[in-house]
């Protein structure tokens, strides 16, 4: 069991995404690697950004890691690479979930409507009546 990283996701939604990142290449043996570690490794670096040999000893080997970020960032000419359809799938689902969470309605009091617009101006005027006011001489 390895530490937890601010970058992780969890397994519920790696399993969402594990089949497109399988499509990248044909299973003809059983992996030795755990897919879901592989890829947390490579959403740290990416969220890191820190070289891959400074990579925790945590995860697989970063030569593994690397050679899987390579195969899921190919680009098939014009589409997306594999890595960029799984980001924007993770994020299309974390945004839905947090806007299911949040609440349908907003309240806002006349009063704070109508000073918006002059709030500005009052700021403005005070700021300028400032600047012309004398120095201050004792």
């Amino acid at each position: 069991m390895r530490k937890s990283y601010p970058s992780d996701i969890s397994r519920e939604q790696f399993e969402k995404i594990r089949p497109i990142l399988e499509s990248s290449k044909k299973k003809t043996r059983p992996r030795k690697l755990d897919l879901y570690e592989v890829f947390c490794a490579v959403l740290y670096v990416l969220k890191s950004c820190c070289q891959w040999r400074m990579l925790p000893k945590d995860f697989p080997k970063w030569e593994n890691i690397y050679y899987y970020f390579q195969i899921w960032s190919k680009k098939n000419g014009e589409k997306p690479s594999l890595l960029e359809l799984v980001l924007k799938k993770l994020v299309e689902r974390s945004v839905l979930t947090t806007v299911e969470k949040k609440t349908s309605f907003c309240i806002i009091d006349a009063q704070s409507v109508k000073n918006t617009d002059t709030a500005e101006e009052k700021a403005m005027i005070q700021v300028k009546d400032f600047r012309h006011k004398a120095p201050y001489r004792s």
